[in-house]
């Protein structure tokens, strides 16, 4: 689950929206094209169709290797609904997760757990035989709510609940697959009674199109993620949550089990054990900002952390 942007044109939007969940990709273009991909000696990377995601996955990707262990990457794939099931048949072996949004999404839409030890818990009880996961890093990226500094001030908006009586007339900017998730549309309306008058849909990949609209009022509120360097350089107010709709997100590696030796595993558990959610953010910002390549910024993290030469 990750935030997006979007512009004015709705032509572009419409197209940008293609690709959400996976659509819109042509068998030439699709990371999942080919059966497992792999040549049963690497192991198959795979990441969500969001920079991020890549991000991660390009880190996981990079410490393996450096561990002398093969590795094919299947990137921009698209959403949870779309790569789980491939992690469980093995198509795709390591995949960089965030556990909270993992288990309400697609092990357990009925959970109530938001701590990051009950959600691993669950997790590992609930997941498929096939499939586990390993250790959770610090590094947290969650959903939020989130309006500009002038929308907060004009209407007095300090948390999700003081949406209620607003939201009713506004348009949220989301993911397509925001409306109908329990850490989206449809928890928002259980837990706070804030109910949207519209949606607008984005494809993961559309971030600075939702802040642009975002900004220019089009959309009201925004699905925006609380590592998006956007937050603090536009000034933006990530409504609270005080009710934990949107659980912990921990980083946290699911992986195909017969494919993941101990020594990968290791070399997993390493970068878990060193990243933080400021390095996330730091990532980002070279990542969305500066327009850093995500081999190199993951390659300049794993090397500062001691996990790459």
């Amino acid at each position: 689950m990750r935030g997006i942007h979007r512009g004015a044109a709705f032509g572009l939007i419409a197209a940008l929206s293609l690709t959400a969940c996976g659509g819109g990709n042509d068998s030439d273009s699709n990371p999942l094209t080919g059966g497992d991909g792999g040549d049963g000696k690497s192991i198959v990377v795979g990441s969500a169709n969001f920079p991020e995601s890549q991000l991660l996955a390009e880190i996981y990707a990079q410490a393996l290797e450096a561990k002398d262990l093969k590795v094919t990457r299947k990137f921009d794939i698209g959403a949870r609904e779309v790569y789980y099931d491939q992690v469980v048949k093995g198509g795709i072996q390591v995949f960089p997760e965030y556990n909270g949004a993992l288990l309400a999404v697609a092990v357990d839409k009925t959970s109530t757990v938001t701590s990051t030890e009950d959600i691993n818990a669950e997790l590992k009880k609930k997941l498929p035989s096939s499939v586990t996961i390993l250790d959770s890093a610090e590094a947290e990226d969650k959903d939020s709510v989130t309006v500009t500094a002038e929308t907060a001030k004009k209407y007095d908006l300090k948390s999700i609940a003081d949406l209620k009586p607003v939201a009713g007339d506004w348009t949220i900017g989301a993911g397509s697959e925001f409306k109908t998730r329990m850490q989206g549309g449809v928890g928002l309306k259980k837990i706070y009674g804030v109910e949207f008058g519209k949606y607008q849909p984005l494809d993961a990949g559309a971030q600075s199109t939702l802040l642009k609209l975002l900004k220019s009022n089009e959309v009201q509120a925004a699905n925006i993620y609380t590592t998006d360097p956007a937050i603090v350089e536009d000034k933006l107010v990530v409504l609270q949550d005080p009710k934990n709709l949107y659980s912990s997100q921990n980083v946290t590696p699911l992986i195909h089990k017969s494919a993941v030796d101990d020594k990968a595993q290791a070399a997993l558990n390493a970068v878990s054990a060193e990243l933080t959610t400021q390095d996330l953010l730091n990532m980002m910002k070279k990542l969305v900002n500066d327009k850093e390549d995500a081999a190199t910024v993951a390659k300049e993290w794993l090397t500062k952390a001691g996990l790459a030469d």
